[in-house]
């Protein structure tokens, strides 16, 4: 891989993880409402499977922890930005919030609350475009808390029945909510349960953003060429709680920090140190905070919908 590519998926990550330490900030000064779940620790994992994607031509699909899938996908900051204040020019107009992250153009399509609902909209995408007879991939992201649910397994079922050509990562921060795997799951490879159905299955270092290039550009290869789904097990970890009204007293502070040896976004501002690329490296942070600067202001002074527009979208 090329210094210019290594550098492209360094600026990405650390562009998620300022975006969120803003809204972090945004949150506790009660700017932003509901819920607010952070992505800190998991930015490898949106990155290096996005990378592996042709947007032109794939789709992509999360759950509500979505602020990293969104701008891995090429989204705008501040309608980013915007959507947590509720402001108009946000992604969803506002009407979304945290949860319900959106671009069409990108080709991401949500941002979804109800845990494991959307693996069977993925299966419903991906049968769209076979149906087609386009050459598309579908990349469904879900956390380890939805493997339990029934419509997961609906999902990959039908995905293997038709031979669909999706992806579905499962980012397991081994914590769902706040109960840790072992009583949630009796293995701690979750991949395994690709055996039910059949289909393909892979187990990654979500820490490492090259590993899970490598395995997603594979899955994705086969989606493509061989219209089989797979399942992949992304070993990663959140710094923060489940959501920022979460204060994590189920986990120590010891098990964070040996967590935090293994950033996934430290590695790789080391990497490229180590290549001689200092100056790329602070040039890079300068420009992504400039980004978040500029863009946090342009939504902070955007407009909110006007209230006659409350029943808006309501209806198609």
């Amino acid at each position: 891989m090329d210094i210019e590519e290594i550098a492209r998926l360094y600026e990405q990550m650390l562009t998620i993880r300022r975006f969120e330490e803003e809204s972090a900030r945004l949150y506790t000064e009660r700017k932003i409402g509901g819920f607010l779940h952070l992505y800190i620790g998991q930015e490898a994992v949106a990155v290096g499977a996005i990378s592996a994607l042709d947007l032109k031509k794939d789709y992509v699909i999360s759950a509500y922890r979505c602020h990293g899938h969104y701008i891995a996908c090429g989204g705008n900051l501040a309608a980013g930005f915007a959507e947590l204040l509720g402001k108009d020019t946000g992604c969803a107009r506002g009407r979304g919030g945290s949860m319900h992250f959106f671009d069409v153009q990108n080709h991401y399509y949500g941002g979804w609350a109800i845990v494991g609902a959307h693996v069977p909209v993925a299966a419903g995408m991906a049968f769209a475009l076979k149906y087609k007879k386009t050459d598309g991939v579908v990349v469904c992201f879900i956390g380890d808390g939805a493997v339990n649910i029934g419509p997961f397994h609906e999902g990959l079922s039908l995905a293997a029945l038709w031979k669909l050509p999706l992806v579905v990562l499962i980012e397991n921060n081994y914590y769902s909510m706040g109960t840790p795997l072992h009583k949630t799951a009796p293995v701690e490879d979750l991949s395994i349960r690709a055996l039910g159905y059949p289909v393909a299955r892979d187990t990654v270092d979500g820490f490492d953003v090259f590993e899970v290039r490598a395995v997603v550009s594979k899955a994705v290869e086969r989606a493509r060429e061989k219209k089989q789904t797979t399942l992949i097990d992304v070993k990663c970890y959140r710094y923060r709680g489940h959501s920022m009204a979460d204060p994590g007293t189920y986990r120590t502070r010891e098990e964070i920090e040996e967590a935090k040896k293994k950033d996934c976004i430290a590695s790789v501002e080391n990497k490229l140190v180590s290549l001689g690329h200092h100056n790329l490296v602070k040039k890079i942070q300068e420009e992504v905070e400039q980004k978040i600067q500029k863009s946090l202001k342009e939504a902070e002074e955007a407009p909110f919908p006007k209230p006659e527009t409350v029943a808006d979208f309501v209806y198609v």
